[in-house]
């Protein structure tokens, strides 16, 4: 049985979305070799260039949100094996790699952002496995914060769980056509769209512009666009009326042009 509603300001949803339309946004934060993706050092660097910060949520063992991207740890700390399976304590005490930076809970994070830009919330599942627990870990760290904020997900049952749950948080579908661009697969981004009561799309940059992102914006409804990398994906973007996640090169192209 879920729990009673959160004591989460509810605020207009059409002024939430606005305002998550507001400024390009740093793909996992603003990092580079000194300064680790997903981290608060990150964020804190995104703040001061004033973009929006995009970040990845996972769960811990234990039932909390977690600011990471990969399912296994290796690539990220020292360490080898699944992130899942390690209680909060554990990972909030792995150094990220080439830095003194620690893998930050998804509460550390809203609390350093505090309202100070938008944020996307990338949610990770696994697996096509139960997606209640990562749901409600980031619902409660949700609870009170006042800044402009929304979920997203390649995982179709997440927005969904959002829409029906927590209406008040605007929520996304995250879509890439890459390796997939027969009929069957069209059918079944179509499907996965309207299933998840999205109120907008993240879509892959190499596949702008698409018939996916025209009818989002002859829609009249938000679209994102990630990885923005260049100058011309930036313009691609752009032009696909599409407000673009940027890293890299990318984000100096986004300046250029602001």
């Amino acid at each position: 049985m879920d729990r009673p509603e959160p004591d989460r300001p509810v605020s207009d949803r059409a002024t939430s979305i606005a305002a998550l339309q507001s400024c390009a946004y740093a793909h996992r934060g603003l990092h580079d070799a000194g300064v680790p993706e997903n981290s608060l050092a990150a964020f804190r660097a995104a703040i001061g260039a004033g973009l929006g910060i995009e970040c990845d949520v996972r769960k811990s063992s234990d039932g909390r949100a977690v600011v990471f991207h990969d399912a296994d740890l290796e690539r990220l700390t020292d360490q080898a094996g699944a992130m899942g399976v390690r209680p909060v304590g554990e990972l909030t005490a792995l150094a990220l790699t080439g830095s003194e930076e620690k893998i930050p809970t998804l509460r550390d994070t809203l609390d350093l952002i505090a309202g100070q830009v938008p944020v996307l919330l990338e949610l990770k599942s696994d697996d096509r496995r139960p997606i209640d627990a990562l749901c409600r870990a980031v619902r409660r760290d949700l609870d009170g914060y006042r800044g402009a904020v929304a979920i997203m997900s390649f995982d179709p049952r997440i927005p969904r769980w959002f829409a029906e749950r927590e209406p008040d948080v605007p929520g996304g579908l995250v879509v890439t056509e890459q390796n997939s661009r027969t009929l069957a697969a069209a059918i079944k981004r179509r499907l996965a769209v309207s299933h998840s009561r999205a109120d907008f799309l993240a879509l892959d940059i190499r596949d702008l512009p698409s018939s996916l992102s025209r009818r989002q914006v002859r829609k009249g409804q938000p679209l994102f666009s990630w990885t923005v990398r260049s100058a011309a994906q930036v313009e691609t973007a752009l032009k696909a009326g599409a407000i673009p996640i940027v890293e890299g090169p990318g984000v100096a192209a986004w300046e250029a042009g602001a």
